[in-house]
């Protein structure tokens, strides 16, 4: 499998998104291009698993050097390998930070384009509160027992989502912060 190499969107103008950890699992998988294969990662905390489908958007480039972490709001569990066709609800901005040096992380958050019961969730503010902050600890809590510290800076929409998608597509890689 080349799943890195698929376009970012589909003919429809989808937004893709490979599922590496579906929902439900303990395990964050990762795919390993040169291989074309999905490698044991680490686990999460004990009783933490993936609320949401994780995985990433092909053809992208974040910060990190990584493409594009995605959070995909489904009701039902994907498995490794699934490409979702999205549209982008928003962002959470996240700034991780290891041995000193800060880096942007951000995660989007997309919602199946197939999926009509969730067709009245626009923005992250149609999401209720509470979730948002639930979706925010469990980024914190991921990395609990890693040298990581992740700080949340907040929440933008479905426009900046999609800045953020073309600038990766454009490999754009911005000074560290």
């Amino acid at each position: 499998m080349k799943l890195h190499e698929l376009p970012a969107r589909d003919q429809q103008g989808n937004v893709r998104v490979v599922v590496e950890a579906p929902r439900g699992s303990g395990l964050k998988l990762k795919y390993e291009p040169s291989l074309g294969v999905f490698e044991h990662g680490r686990m999460l905390p004990l009783g933490l698993t993936y609320p949401y489908d994780w995985g990433f958007i092909p053809g992208t480039e974040a910060e990190d050097g990584d493409p594009l972490d995605a959070l995909v709001i489904t009701d039902v569990p994907s498995w490794p390998g699934v490409v979702i066709p999205c549209r982008p609800l928003g962002a959470v901005l996240v700034v991780d930070k290891e041995d000193g040096e800060k880096e942007r992380n951000d995660r989007l958050v997309l919602i199946p384009s197939t999926a009509e019961r969730f067709d009245h969730l626009k923005t992250p503010d149609s999401l209720p509160g509470r979730m948002r902050e639930e979706l925010e600890q469990f980024f914190r809590n991921t990395v609990f027992f890693s040298a990581k510290q992740t700080r949340i800076l907040g929440w933008k929409g479905p426009k900046h989502a999609e800045k953020l998608i073309a600038r990766a597509q454009r490999g754009g890689k911005r000074k560290k912060k």
